[in-house]
C-alpha cells in the first residue's frame, strides 16, 4: 500500500518498472487493440480507482491512442 493510508492497491514506486517491462514482454512489445509498437503504455483492466491491483493479470499494452480512449470511454459510461 502506499504511504498516507491510501486505500489504492499499488506497488511501490520503485517495482514499475520491472512490472512494466514484464507487461510489455508478455505482449510482444504490441498495442493489444491494434498491434502497433510505437508509443506503448500498460493500462490496468480494472482501475485503481475500482480496486484493480498491480499485477501482470491486471496489466495490458496499449498505444497512447488507444489507452487515451479506454479512458475516456470509461469516463462516458
Amino acid at each position: 500500500m502506499r504511504s498516507g493510508g491510501s486505500a489504492q492497491r499499488g506497488l511501490e514506486l520503485e517495482a514499475y518498472p520491472y512490472l512494466s517491462r514484464a507487461v510489455l514482454a508478455r505482449y510482444e512489445w504490441r498495442c493489444q487493440d491494434y498491434g502497433v509498437t510505437p508509443a506503448l503504455q500498460v493500462h490496468h483492466i480494472r482501475s485503481r480507482s475500482r480496486l484493480g491491483d498491480d499485477t501482470e493479470e491486471n496489466l495490458i499494452v496499449l498505444c497512447v491512442d488507444c489507452h487515451r480512449a479506454r479512458h475516456l470511454r470509461r469516463q462516458t459510461a
